[in-house]
């Protein structure tokens, strides 16, 4: 017999952003084998804290 667990769905995104997610993809429109338009996306996803500073230092004045 499996053992089933019912998980949140903000627990779930909870761990996906502890350990960062990665998305990438490319799009590309075309017409009649002529490419008008292409999209490359690499995009990073973390959560930001004591252990895990922001890339952005905050700046004082």
């Amino acid at each position: 017999m499996t053992d089933q667990r019912e998980i949140a769905l903000v627990d779930l995104l909870d761990r996906l952003l502890a350990g960062g997610v990665v998305l990438a993809g490319d799009l590309t429109l075309r017409i009649a084998d002529v490419d008008l338009v292409r999209i490359d996306l690499k995009a990073l996803i973390s959560t930001v804290g004591e252990t895990v500073p922001s890339p952005w230092a905050e700046v004082t004045p």
